[in-house]
């Protein structure tokens, strides 16, 4: 009996050693630090993804300079928002100089720490996860260097500034819009890192009373940012009605849905092509304008034109920036829009040139606009050919200014063999009117740019004006 009491006792020994050896042997906890990156500021979010059952301890600290700052722990959370689940525990609360009063300027570290039980809670498992980050309180320095600057509505502006640390971002803000700052260097004015160059505008939809700053944001979301406009001038928007009649929607609907997967949306073979119209007016202008966007995004860092932009030759202006169309079928509206260039209008197939030096971002069709050529002339400037019938250059392809790119034609949303025209700034339509008038390229661009160091000779006026 004795020997089987023995027997059974050691046999628990064993299943117990096995037990508590297979229950260290289960995987620590997981722990993700997920904000903050590489810096803190003033404000920001410190955020831990624990992932692991039965987690029994998590905590989270700060160290920096010899002193440990608790900032969360499962008894004392400190006002974290903390969501608890199968999977683990997620926690997010506010970390920054003024949630954390204790934060220096200089090197920290965050240390997170978790333990969770095994099965049976036989032993208990362990992780620390560790994130280094540089502490930055002092906000950056932008001062304006360029003067006199005026903005119309619906046009554009630049400014010449300087960010400190040159490595901030920094650029022009109008209303919630920002439009990124270029290296002062690559238009020729000089190599202090610091100094930049920003093309902005005042977009149609906004308002002349939105504000507009230079700004400056380091990682850390600290921020500084100065005023400098003189003054913002409203500008009239002319209204127009146009009516929508069978043979035009027969001619453009097929042929753009078949070229626009995107809206998923088959072409019909019969019935009434008003509905798809609209799709197309509507929701595949705006999928336009979201593309272009993108295409315009990654512009090159130098200044790639030069002197006022080409107009097409011998034209007449059919349609003008930011005009706002009612449209109508049988008389009855059905639709409103508003169509941001010029419509330019010669004979048929003519051959369309470059407006300015640059590089080909675009020579494909792109939905409303057809066949659409788009051109990058550096630090957020590009210039867009629409409703073309052929092509003269490819994507990449670098041009000059009156080269040819293309021939005008009425593919896409056109009505008519034209040449839909627009500059873009920030991948934003802005008015052309200006950037074809060598009086605002010298008050507005070449002027600032003098005033900062590059050496640029002064462009002919030519006759045509416009009004601040």
């Amino acid at each position: 009996m004795l020997r089987w009491i023995g027997i059974l006792v050691v046999f628990a020994l064993v299943a117990f050693g096995c037990t508590y050896y297979i229950a260290g042997r289960q995987a620590p906890p997981q722990i993700t630090i997920s904000k903050p990156s590489a810096t803190v500021g003033q404000r920001g979010t410190l955020a831990i993804d624990a992932r692991g059952a039965r987690l029994a301890t998590l905590t989270a600290t700060l160290q920096q300079n010899g002193r440990t700052v608790p900032l969360f722990s499962l008894d004392a959370p400190q006002g974290a928002k903390v969501d608890r689940s199968d999977a683990g525990i997620t926690v997010e609360r506010p970390f920054g100089k003024e949630s954390v009063p204790e934060l220096q300027e200089g090197p920290a570290q965050i240390v997170v720490a978790a333990v969770r039980r095994s099965f049976l809670g036989l032993r208990t498992l362990s992780a620390q996860q560790t994130r280094d980050v540089q502490v930055r309180l002092q906000p950056p320095r932008v001062s304006v260097v360029s003067t006199h600057h005026y903005v119309n509505h619906g046009g554009s502006e630049m400014v010449v500034y300087k960010a400190t640390p040159p490595d901030v971002t920094s650029g022009v803000r109008v209303g919630t819009v920002e439009y990124p700052g270029f290296p002062a260097a690559g238009a020729g004015a000089g190599n202090d890192p610091a100094l930049r160059i920003a093309f902005f505008a005042l977009l149609h939809e906004q308002t002349v009373a939105d504000r507009i700053v230079v700004f400056a944001r380091d990682e850390a979301g600290n921020e500084a940012t100065a005023s400098f406009v003189d003054n913002v001038f409203e500008k009239p928007f002319k209204n127009s009605r146009i009516e929508i009649d069978d043979k035009f929607l027969q001619r453009v609907v097929p042929e753009i849905l078949e070229h626009s997967p995107e809206l998923k949306l088959a072409a019909p073979t019969t019935g009434d092509l008003v509905p798809a119209f609209l799709k197309i007016n509507g929701d595949l202008r705006r999928m336009n304008a979201d593309r272009i966007a993108d295409l315009t995004r990654p512009s090159s860092t130098s200044r790639l034109w030069n002197g006022p932009f080409v107009q097409l030759g011998n034209s007449q202006v059919e349609a003008g920036f930011a005009d706002h169309r009612t449209y109508l079928r049988s008389g009855k509206e059905i639709d409103q829009q508003t169509h941001l260039g010029f419509d330019l209008a010669v004979t048929a197939n003519v051959p369309v040139v470059a407006a300015n030096a640059g590089k080909v971002l675009n020579a494909s069709w792109l939905g409303i606009y057809g066949n659409c050529v788009i051109i990058d002339h550096g630090m957020g400037v590009a210039s867009l050919y629409g409703h073309l019938s052929s092509f003269d250059v490819g994507v990449g392809d670098t041009v000059t200014k009156g080269q040819t790119i293309g021939k005008s034609g009425m593919t896409g949303l056109a009505g008519g063999d034209h040449l839909h025209f627009t500059m873009l700034v920030g991948g934003h339509p802005v008015n052309p009117v200006e950037w074809w008038d060598a009086h605002w390229i010298e008050d507005r661009v070449n002027r600032k740019l003098r005033e900062a160091g590059a050496s640029l000779a002064p462009e002919t006026p030519s006759p045509m004006k416009t009004g601040r």
